[in-house]
């Protein structure tokens, strides 16, 4: 059975990417344009991991992220974050939100690919460098 990954961010380039790459791997992808269609997705499909952007309007990926770790349906989905920015304190942010990892952009197929299996797999993830 195909794994399924939900992601959620503003940027249809970066949706089109990450289905783009990951498909391919074997994984079926829904995605959603904000966080607000994210969250509602999230619950009603219940995916196998999130792909979360950190920065959208309205409603940021470290609000969505304390959302779906506070909701009963999706507070064990894992979820992986991705940021443009090389902020050294991001990581610290991404992690007291909930997140199990943070993938800089850009990011490599391979990169991506390899966080959300060890996500998926419950392996620990060396503390990624933030724009390294």
């Amino acid at each position: 059975m195909q794994r399924r990954v939900l992601v959620i961010d503003d940027d249809a380039q970066t949706r089109t990417l990450v289905t783009a790459l990951l498909e391919p791997a074997g994984y079926a992808v829904r995605s959603a344009d904000g966080a607000v269609a994210g969250l509602g997705l999230a619950n009603a499909e219940l995916p196998d991991l999130v792909v979360l952007d950190v920065q959208m309007p309205g409603m940021d990926g470290y609000e969505v992220c304390r959302r779906l770790r506070a909701g009963p349906r999706t507070q064990r989905i894992p979820i992986i974050m991705l940021t443009a920015s090389d902020d050294p304190g991001l990581n610290r942010q991404v992690y007291a939100a909930g997140a199990q990892a943070c993938v800089p952009k850009p990011f490599r197929r391979e990169g991506l690919v390899a966080t959300i299996e060890a996500v998926l797999a419950g392996r620990p993830l060396e503390e990624p460098t933030v724009g390294g």
